[in-house]
């Protein structure tokens, strides 16, 4: 049983900061990728950034500049910090991570319950 448990959302004025933190516990064995999506109501979820276990990052174009991804692998825990933030950043952000639970098992992919980030005045 593998759980992915997120905190750090909130109410944030534009141009305010906020991080998101997302903690993985359970039978891991490894953590590939981990990440963070996004969904806006009406629309349909999306990729917001991710890092490798390399720590190779990868952001969506809105975000970049703004948002910095990174992970404590020792916590098996992944960042979000979030600067500059704009009304359209609204949404309930979900953390992502693809992982093992042994050395012989596949990788699945494993969701957050998701954390509401609000933007606004």
């Amino acid at each position: 049983q593998v759980q992915l448990v997120e905190s750090g959302g909130g109410l944030v004025q534009p141009g305010g900061s906020l991080r998101l933190s997302c903690a993985a516990s359970g039978s891991i064995w490894r953590i590939n990728v981990m990440g963070w999506y996004r969904q806006a109501p009406g629309l349909q979820r999306e990729l917001v950034a991710a890092i490798g276990n390399s720590d190779s990052t990868n952001y969506a174009d809105s975000v970049k500049g703004r948002f910095t991804i990174s992970r404590d692998n020792a916590k098996n825990t992944v960042y979000l910090q979030m600067n500059s933030l704009k009304p359209e950043d609204t949404a309930v952000y979900y953390c992502n991570a693809h992982l093992t639970t042994s050395s012989r098992s596949p990788q699945y992919s494993h969701w957050g319950q998701g954390t509401q980030v609000t933007v606004s005045s």
